[in-house]
């Protein structure tokens, strides 16, 4: 089957650079911006909830620059100069799995993070954490996600303190973080 969603421009692909105290410094290409020396960078992680409680996780694709083929929240991504983080992540959730995202709640505003992938790449974060209501069923992008499983939440919780290194380093420090988040929709659900 052929992914028929429009590519992002090149010209509007970009990372808000940042300040350590949080304030923003500027702009850089995102195809750029992953590296060794990955500079702090404004990100969001997003949760999907589906209305029966289950939270979608997703496997990185193959293709993924950073932690190929690794379990993960279910989708990540970066907000564009101008753009509110419930624009990004309806962008990124149509974009990565083909579907929308209700009702975005901050579960984590301040969370931030550092981690240096196998391949020498770092991720280096301010990545305010969302829990969202699944709109839809998801049809992955397989440019980036390869696999997906609905899990109960406790299962999630398990699978974190059991077997840490079969996620991504930000969905192992996240989850922890997320008690009680992950349990019930966000409240603004129609």
């Amino acid at each position: 089957m052929t992914d028929t969603r429009p590519a992002q421009p090149a010209a509007e692909d970009h990372v808000i650079l940042m300040e350590a105290d949080g304030t923003p410094r500027g702009l850089a290409p995102r195809a750029t911006v992953h590296s060794p020396n990955t500079p702090l960078h404004l990100a969001f992680s997003c949760y999907l909830i589906r209305e029966d409680g289950r939270v979608l996780l997703t496997r990185r694709a193959l293709s993924k620059r950073t932690w190929p083929g690794v379990w993960t929240n279910s989708f990540c991504g970066h907000p564009r100069q101008g753009e509110s983080f419930p624009q990004a992540i309806a962008r990124h959730a149509r974009h990565e799995l083909g579907m929308g995202a209700r009702a975005p709640e901050e579960a984590l505003p301040d969370f931030r993070y550092r981690a240096v992938d196998a391949s020498g790449i770092v991720e280096n974060e301010i990545c305010p954490v969302f829990v969202a209501v699944a709109d839809g069923e998801p049809v992955p992008n397989p440019a980036e996600v390869m696999d997906m499983r609905w899990v109960a939440p406790a299962e999630l919780a398990s699978l974190v303190e059991l077997s840490p290194w079969t996620l991504s380093p930000w969905t192992a420090s996240q989850v922890p973080q997320l008690r009680g988040a992950l349990e019930r929709l966000p409240a603004s659900t129609p």
